[in-house]
């Protein structure tokens, strides 16, 4: 089985029923605290694998006025969501980008899509000369506790995250990719975004102990994404 047909059939809305469509806010907040932190006011934006279009429809309504969006699924089910939410500088397409066209893009967003990517070093060579900034967002599921705990990754797979990562292999993995990295943070994914009761339970130690040693935190006790700010 190709993963990319887990995303143009029925499988992956069967798993994640909301697409996460209930963390677009949250996401949408990091990449504008990104771009503030760069003095970055794009006026073309774009997002491959944009899901049910949550991120870019935030977002338009933080930049300027003047911006245009355009958000690239494969998934047939997402962008019939999505295309709700279009207006005269809002688009949706079902179209893999990495794989045709020509457009470029002052801005270009993969939120949570590396993970799910077979050949992601092939993806990201392909979308590299397809805009001036990049902003990858992505979980790190590589943890002390996840490895301690014999189903934590199990349990990730099932909603068809194949590969797994720490901060220092991202980073390494983009270099390799030809990408030149700029700036990145974590963000706390586990702590701000806890939705049962065991996630509760590990927002106060998760809390105490990044707020000492962030690299410690991610690497510990997990639960923590990076957004990476590239050229």
């Amino acid at each position: 089985m190709e993963f990319i047909d887990v995303y143009q059939s029925e499988k992956y809305i069967e798993a994640v029923p909301t697409w996460h469509a209930e963390d677009s806010p949250w996401k949408a907040r990091q990449i504008l605290r990104m771009l503030k932190r760069h003095a970055l006011n794009p006026r073309t934006v774009c997002e491959v694998g944009s899901g049910v279009g949550g991120i870019l429809a935030h977002l338009q309504k933080s930049l300027d006025p003047a911006c245009t969006f355009q958000g690239y699924e494969v998934s047939p089910r997402a962008i019939e969501i999505s295309k709700k939410k279009e207006n005269d500088r809002l688009h949706y397409q079902q179209r893999d980008f990495s794989q045709e066209g020509e457009e470029y893009f002052d801005l270009m967003l993969l939120v949570d899509v590396m993970e799910h990517v077979e050949d992601y070093y092939g993806f990201l060579r392909k979308l590299k000369p397809k805009a001036e900034y990049k902003l990858i967002h992505l979980p790190l599921e590589l943890s002390a506790l996840s490895l301690l705990r014999s189903r934590a990754l199990l349990n990730v797979r099932k909603t068809y995250d194949i590969h797994y990562f720490t901060k220092d292999l991202v980073l390494a993995i983009l270099s390799d990719a030809g990408y030149e990295v700029l700036d990145y943070f974590y963000t706390p994914r586990a702590i701000a975004r806890a939705t049962n009761f065991k996630k509760k339970l590990m927002v106060l130690p998760r809390t105490l102990t990044f707020s000492l040693h962030k690299d410690f935190a991610a690497r510990v006790l997990g639960g923590f994404s990076l957004l990476v700010l590239a050229k």
